[in-house]
């Protein structure tokens, strides 16, 4: 019994060696089978793909205003075709996408912002975002700009998206704000040569607007000649342009810290307002219109002017038309002529910083992906109606509009949303307009009031933003 016990021992002992030796033999063969071979196509799964494919699953969230033109009259439909496009490149990454509008969505950040529930993603214009980023609201993003990018983006639009130096928005798409005009109107009331197209520049002087609007009150009486609006800080560049190129003046001053409007030039232009809205060439009531108003008056056929205008806006814009008028950009006028001071629609996303660096780091690949896809940043750009905000990526439209849209950025200016305070002096503008307008206050009076309350906003926001 002992001696077959033995045998027994013995016998797993072998085989438990055999085993072990055909197991080295098997995995030294197939060692150098891969060794000797040369096709590339049979190297085994690289480490670092292996990785990618099994990174930890993030999820993040975008919020996102009616950037993109709605595909098939739904809103958010391109959104969601951009998730999917960027999920076949990363499926670790979740994005719920949550779509806002421009009435109600600054609201909704901002309940969101002050009870810590932000997204992660937003795209959206400097306005908001340098506010936001001064309060020290976002993460940086520096890191996803090489040299050769930044210096293929304007300066006025790189110090658009950056706060001291550091980028805190990823700028998209872009092109001037200008007025617009119905082409069609003044074909049919004889009164086309009253408009600059001859010019390349299409810059002309306040007298000859003049002269186009009095043939639209004389021709046309049943068209409200130009439009204008001070009911909410909304569409606010659109009245800021319109103002500061007929008085031939500046926003703000060289440095950017203070109001430079409160000249001579700046009581002329609210003058001219004042004067414009009694001899009926001014939209009436403008004092309680708010922008979105006069977009529809103008799309609606019932108004001749839009002072509130861009390429992105007329794509934007096309599938609420009444009537199949021929809308084009105008600059605004100047006294003299010379060329206008133009601000720059801007658009362009950034990062809620909500301390979880993996969601910054997902949102980061994310915002890469719809800027710099070789294939659906150029998509989606053109769905924003927008041209590039990169200097070099151009010629991708059509159209003499698109055509006088580039050639029309050598005007553009440093916006005052730069400035400190900005979200502050927003909300003095519109009040000292409708003073005008309602004739409660002078215009050398408003602006007065203006100027004080406005740089005391940009010293309260540059004390603010220094003690962070």
């Amino acid at each position: 019994m002992k001696m077959l016990k033995r045998k027994s021992l013995l016998l797993m002992v072998v085989v438990l060696l055999v085993s072990l030796v055909s197991a080295c033999s098997g995995n030294n063969n197939g060692g150098n089978s891969n060794a000797g071979n040369t096709d590339a196509s049979a190297t085994p799964t690289p480490t670092v793909e292996v990785t990618a494919d099994a990174a930890e699953p993030v999820e993040i969230t975008w919020w996102n205003f009616p950037n993109f033109t709605a595909l098939d009259g739904e809103v958010g439909k391109f959104e969601k075709q951009i998730i999917a496009a960027f999920n076949e490149k990363h499926p670790e990454i979740t994005v719920n996408l949550e779509m806002l509008t421009f009435d109600g969505g600054p609201e909704k950040l901002n309940v969101a912002i002050a009870t810590k529930t932000a997204p992660d993603v937003i795209y959206d214009a400097p306005g908001r975002i340098i506010d936001w980023a001064k309060k020290d609201l976002l993460a940086p993003i520096d890191d996803m700009f090489t040299d050769e990018i930044k210096a293929d983006i304007t300066p006025a639009i790189v110090e658009q998206s950056s706060v001291d130096g550091t980028m805190y928005m990823y700028p998209f798409n872009t092109g001037p704000f200008t007025m617009a005009v119905n082409k069609t109107l003044f074909e049919e009331i004889g009164a086309l040569d009253l408009l600059p197209l001859d010019s390349e520049d299409r810059t002309w002087t306040v007298a000859e607007f003049e002269a186009a609007l009095k043939a639209v009150k004389e021709k046309a009486p049943d068209v409200i000649p130009v439009g204008f609006y001070a009911k909410s800080q909304a569409g606010d560049q659109g009245t800021r342009g319109f103002l500061t190129n007929l008085a031939g003046s500046t926003f703000l001053n060289d440095t950017n810290d203070g109001i430079a409007l409160n000249n001579e030039g700046g009581v002329a232009a609210l003058e001219w307002i004042m004067n414009a809205s009694k001899e009926g060439l001014l939209a009436p009531g403008a004092a309680s219109m708010a922008a979105s108003d006069h977009n529809d008056l103008f799309l609606q056929g019932k108004m001749a002017f839009a002072i509130n205008y861009s390429a992105v806006l007329k794509t934007q814009f096309a599938p609420n038309k009444a009537s199949d008028f021929e809308d084009i950009l105008l600059p605004y006028p100047t006294v003299d002529g010379s060329a206008p001071k133009l601000e720059p629609f801007l658009g362009g996303l950034s990062i809620f910083n909500n301390d979880d660096a993996a969601k910054v780091e997902a949102s980061k690949k994310f915002i890469d992906f719809i800027v710099n896809d070789p294939e659906w940043s150029i998509t989606a750009l053109k769905q924003t109606g927008g041209l590039s905000a990169r200097n070099s990526i151009t010629g991708i439209y059509e159209g003499s509009e698109y055509a006088y849209s580039e050639l029309a950025r050598k005007f553009i200016t440093t916006p005052p949303t730069i400035a400190d305070g900005y979200a502050e002096i927003r909300t003095y503008w519109f009040p000292a307009l409708q003073k005008v307008l309602l004739n409660t206050s002078s215009a050398a009076d408003a602006l007065a009031e203006f100027e004080t309350l406005g740089n005391e906003a940009i010293a309260k926001g540059k004390a603010a933003r220094t003690s962070n």
